[in-house]
């Protein structure tokens, strides 16, 4: 059974409400009984059983950022849309608050498809998803195992399970390395289960050094300013819990990726310090329905928000092409 969740009913989104599309928001549940919040975006005008996609990501944001921005547009361009908040995050239920989980949040986009598939406005058989960053890899997760999934797209996405365990650029990547993280995340387990409460690893930095790399300036440029600061977005704000990263360490998510049969669509800024996440994932995809699609001079923040450089043309020939 649902429970009931406080949902905000004013438009409180980082982007601006489009006049192409009805809005309102619901809830869903997943399998492990934790009631999810969303933003359904329906195109005005369209009669009979549409194609659907659902939307979540990045990893550590909410479905009044990047997730509705691509959820909306798509819904201008004929799909129903749904942009959602991930289980522990947002409006979305489950407790503890502001804990990820590979296998619990690849869940949440099969229990998108489970409420997309019985919407009488929708066709269960013309369902695609997108995941935007940590998301993406868990969407690919999520193609992996549901059949029900005829398309995915990942935009700027990271390897969760990757960058946790072996660091960025795998410069991590030894058993030595990867006990430390364990020592360190098991002793803060003992701390928080004598405090009550979970310790928050901090989003974004309130202020960055003249010296940071250029990526955490870039999360800086749009988690905490007018762009992209939500008030409910963990990057934006605490953080995740610190003890959040260990189930990454354990269980990597892109072991059957090779056996994806739908479509997958891998779109990247190839200026991205991420990049090498979607290039690997590529490799690893069999079949003549994938694609991997690198924006010239484009940075992972880049396909956040930034309307003349996501590709939503591709993104809609590359739907409408397998969704059809």
């Amino acid at each position: 059974m649902e429970q009931t969740l406080h949902l905000t009913e004013q438009w409180d989104k980082t982007f601006p409400k489009s006049d192409k599309v009805n809005h309102k928001k619901i809830t869903f549940h997943n399998r492990y009984g934790i009631t999810l919040a969303a933003d359904i975006y329906e195109p005005k005008n369209k009669k009979g059983k549409l194609p659907a996609i659902a939307v979540s990501g990045p990893f550590g944001a909410v479905k009044e950022q990047s997730a509705g921005i691509y959820a909306q547009t798509m819904a201008e361009r004929g799909f129903f849309s749904m942009a959602f908040d991930p289980s522990f995050t947002g409006e979305s239920g489950g407790t503890p608050r502001y804990v990820a989980s590979p296998d619990i949040n690849t869940e949440d986009f099969q229990a998108a498809v489970d409420f997309l598939s019985l919407q009488p406005n929708v066709d269960p058989e013309k369902i695609g998803i997108i995941g935007i960053c940590g998301w993406g890899g868990m969407a690919l997760n999520a193609a992996a195992i549901d059949t029900r999934i005829k398309a995915t797209v990942t935009s700027t996405m990271y390897d969760m399970t990757r960058v946790n365990a072996k660091g960025y650029f795998d410069e991590e990547d030894s058993p030595q390395a990867r006990h430390e993280k364990r020592k360190a995340l098991n002793a803060q387990r003992i701390a928080d289960y004598q405090n009550g409460s979970y310790a928050l690893a901090g989003g974004v930095a309130e202020s960055i050094p003249e010296d940071a790399p250029f990526f955490v300036k870039d999360y800086y440029d749009y988690y905490k300013t007018d762009r992209g600061y939500h008030k409910r977005s963990l990057n934006s704000n605490g953080g995740w819990n610190v003890t959040s990263a260990l189930s990454f360490l354990n269980m990597p998510i892109l072991q059957y990726a090779q056996e994806i049969e739908s479509a997958v669509l891998l779109i990247h800024g190839q200026k991205a310090h991420s990049c090498y996440f979607s290039q690997d994932a590529y490799a690893m995809l069999k079949g003549d329905n994938k694609e991997l699609m690198l924006i010239a001079d484009a940075v992972h923040t880049d396909l956040y928000d930034q309307m003349d450089i996501i590709p939503f043309d591709k993104m809609t020939a590359f739907f409408q092409k397998f969704l059809s």
